[in-house]
């Protein structure tokens, strides 16, 4: 029978925790979505682009939202079954507090185990993915991202400057400047033109101009009613180098033990952002990763502080309010440490180890509270 209660109660929390994870998860995805929307449709990006990339930001978004609805699931079910008497049933049936607080100890190993791995497998590639996604992609609608009296670098090394812009699409006045490097480069100035395909393949039709050419000191200046400038073999500037938190945690805990070992502040390696001047940030996005979900257990043990006072008790309100505003400190808690990780190893063990202590010391307060002193987890 209790097997059946157990049973029972986690299929609540898992069913709860489901519809609040995807439900909270979903909203928060359209309102970025919308965004990203704004942001292609201005670099001139196909909605195929806008789709996956947006698709692939959905599990850091659930990540992040994975303990809020661990919490409140928890919270909600745990409060329905003292409200509705459902947990005297389990009391008649011979179970007892401590095995129930033992049971949600187990299932929360399971939770943290599941954010370890969404925090530190999923959501560092699908980040990377989305970013190279992002930098191989083409430029499929030159004319939305060009906007008036604007200077609009979204085309790599290419900066395009239009006085004006009518509903047809026509530039006027245009400027724009391609450089090679900073010595080499090309300026045309042009007081009319447009975007066309040939062979699909997009152009910018000039007229009434000149052209600019600075190559290794020499200048030329080429003056022309019309003139096409090819946008085929252009590159979105896009970031290129890979952000720390897209680095795999394979390559995060390789970059830590080669800076440890190495003294010098010039380090050679294949991991990019491995530097000492970055150091802190891998710390960060490290703990982040596998530290942060050592919060779990302690936020699925805290709704269990419902369960030690009877709802007929009179400060039960009290109770319950300030049993959920301590799971949601713990929660801003968990988040706010990430800012005071150094490169002071000590120090961050220290700060590692807190979510570990408040178990421990949460779990003996059960234990105490209820009477036992042998038990068996």
């Amino acid at each position: 029978m209790k097997k059946i209660l157990f049973r029972k109660i986690l299929l609540d929390y898992l069913k709860f925790f489901i519809i609040s994870l995807s439900s909270a998860s979903i909203i928060i995805w359209v309102f970025q979505a919308v965004n990203f929307l704004d942001i292609m449709i201005e670099d001139g990006r196909d909605y195929t682009v806008y789709i996956k990339y947006s698709l692939l930001s959905l599990p850091k978004i659930i990540n992040k939202i994975y303990p809020f609805a661990l919490f409140f699931s928890l919270f909600y079910v745990t409060t329905k079954y003292e409200i509705s008497n459902e947990l005297i049933i389990f009391w008649n049936f011979g179970v007892h507090k401590i095995e129930l607080i033992n049971f949600i100890v187990k299932v929360s190993i399971i939770f943290m185990i599941i954010q370890i791995l969404l925090a530190s497998l999923i959501v560092p590639s699908t980040q990377d993915m989305a970013r190279s996604f992002l930098r191989t992609s083409s430029i499929n609608f030159f004319g939305n991202f060009i906007k008036p009296q604007r200077f609009n670098d979204t085309i790599k090394n290419v900066t395009i400057y239009s006085e004006k812009k009518d509903l047809n699409g026509n530039l006027y006045n245009l400027y724009l400047k391609k450089e090679t490097d900073v010595e080499n480069f090309q300026i045309t100035y042009a007081k009319k033109g447009f975007f066309k395909e040939i062979n699909k393949f997009p152009i910018l039709v000039l007229f009434d101009g000149q052209t600019i050419t600075v190559n290794d000191g020499q200048t030329t200046n080429i003056g022309f009613t019309k003139s096409d400038f090819p946008l085929k073999n252009l590159e979105a500037n896009t970031m290129t180098y890979i952000k720390t938190q897209e680095l795999s945690t394979k390559n995060l805990f390789l970059c830590i033990e080669i800076l440890r070992k190495n003294k010098s502040d010039i380090i050679n390696t294949n991991i990019e952002n491995c530097t000492k001047q970055n150091l802190n940030n891998i710390y960060k996005e490290f703990y982040k990763r596998l530290i942060v979900p050592l919060y779990i257990p302690l936020l699925t043990l805290i709704p269990l502080l419902l369960i030690v006072s009877s709802k007929e008790s009179s400060n039960y309100n009290k109770i319950r309010l300030s049993t959920f505003l301590i799971g949601l400190f713990s929660i801003i808690f968990s988040e706010t440490t990430i800012r005071f990780i150094s490169d002071i190893l000590l120090f961050n063990f220290t700060i590692s180890v807190i979510p570990i202590m408040i178990v421990i010391f949460l779990y003996l307060f059960f234990l105490k509270n209820f009477g036992i002193r042998k038990f068996k987890l």
